[in-house]
C-alpha cells in the first residue's frame, strides 16, 4: 500500500478554548483509533508553534541558521497524519473524514514519493 500524509492547516495565533478544544480531540482520538483499527494508520503528531521552527539552509561552504518558519503567513502545518491506502481515492475518503472533524481547517492529501529517500 502506498503512504499519504495528511496534512492540517490552522490559523496563526492561540487554539480555541477547552470547550471548542475538547470535544474535537476526543473525536480526533475516536478517529485515530479507527485509523488503527482498519490497518490505515502510520503515525500521526501535532507541532509545536511556527515561532519555534528553526530553518537550516546550505551556502556554500556555511550553513545558514535562521529562527522562526520558513515563511510568513497567516497559516502553518499545526499536525499531521500519515497512513497507508491502497490509492489516493481511499486516502481521499479518509482525509474528508479528518476535514469533517476539523472543520473549517484544511486538511492537504499528498502522496509519500517511494525509494527517494
Amino acid at each position: 500500500m502506498k503512504q499519504y500524509l495528511l496534512s492540517i492547516y490552522q490559523p496563526d495565533g492561540d487554539p480555541p478554548p477547552p470547550e471548542v478544544l475538547d470535544p474535537i480531540m476526543r473525536n480526533l482520538a475516536e478517529f485515530n483509533e479507527e485509523m488503527k483499527a482498519a490497518g490505515v494508520w502510520v503515525f500521526a503528531a501535532g507541532l509545536h508553534p511556527p515561532s519555534t521552527a528553526t530553518v537550516l539552509q546550505s551556502k556554500g561552504d556555511d550553513v545558514l541558521v535562521t529562527d522562526g518558519p520558513f515563511v510568513e503567513g497567516k497559516e502553518h502545518i499545526g499536525g499531521f497524519t500519515m497512513i497507508q491506502a491502497p490509492d489516493l481515492d481511499a486516502a481521499l475518503e479518509w482525509g474528508r473524514r479528518l476535514a469533517r472533524i476539523l472543520s473549517p481547517l484544511w486538511i492537504e492529501v499528498r502522496p509519500v514519493a517511494e525509494g527517494h529517500c
